[in-house]
């Protein structure tokens, strides 16, 4: 694959936005001429051929738009409570987008070391590492909502939470059918208040057990996300 630019309006305005026309011009100096992929994050490629390599707004030629193949036909929506090291929080959000993930919800819990979140820095991450990754759908990044009102919402297909709490539990393989949606909450270091575990069970989601292990809140919601994709294989 030629190299592989971010642009969400490709489809009605061919122009690369200002920080891909800088690496695409004074980075990788590419010139009027040369071929490039760009992804509007939608899950669509559109061959192209630069046409005005400007490094503020590179214009393009498209020849060519693709439907990604991709044998991905579900969503993975991983509700997480913010880790309080945003390093920690900005590894989750890169890895998950290499793997696949369609949406990510920040959630402020009872035990939420972080209260809010810079999206912005998050959604940095998500373009380079589906860039990096080449994957041609760019996850969902919501600003941070307050659990209670999160389960409340109405939610399509699969719906699950991981805690710590000793209860009863099922592996995700026992209730998840391959194709469905998912929507999976992952807590807090502190993990989910009891009262959150009983409000999101009265909402319709099922606590799942992650494996045998204490899990980081940034490992646990990336286990949860490749299990849903090793259940669909």
């Amino acid at each position: 694959m030629e190299h592989l630019f971010y642009a969400p309006d490709i489809a009605s305005d061919p122009e690369l936005p200002e920080e891909e026309s800088q690496h695409c011009v004074r980075v990788l100096r590419l010139r009027n001429g040369n071929a490039v992929t760009v992804t509007d994050g939608k899950g669509f490629l559109y061959r192209a051929i630069l046409t005005d390599a400007h490094p503020k707004r590179c214009r393009v030629g498209i020849t060519e738009k693709l439907s990604a193949n991709t044998s991905c036909r579900f969503d993975i929506h991983i509700a997480i409570s913010p880790t309080k090291n945003m390093d920690r929080m900005e590894w989750f959000v890169e890895k998950a987008t290499e793997i696949g993930i369609s949406e990510i919800t920040c959630l402020r819990c009872r035990y939420s070391e972080r209260r809010e979140t810079k999206l912005q820095r998050l959604y940095r991450i998500a373009i380079s590492a589906m860039k990096q990754s080449q994957k041609t759908v760019l996850p969902k990044i919501n600003e941070t909502v307050d659990f209670q009102e999160f389960v409340a919402q109405p939610r399509e297909g699969c719906k699950m939470i991981g805690h710590c709490t000793e209860s009863e539990k099922n592996l995700m393989k026992e209730i998840y059918k391959p194709g469905e949606n998912a929507v999976i909450l992952i807590g807090p270091e502190g993990d989910f208040s009891p009262e959150e575990i009983k409000a999101a069970i009265s909402a319709g989601f099922s606590p799942v057990s992650l494996g045998e292990s204490r899990l980081r809140t940034e490992t646990a919601a990336l286990v949860a996300c490749h299990t849903i994709h090793v259940l669909n294989q």
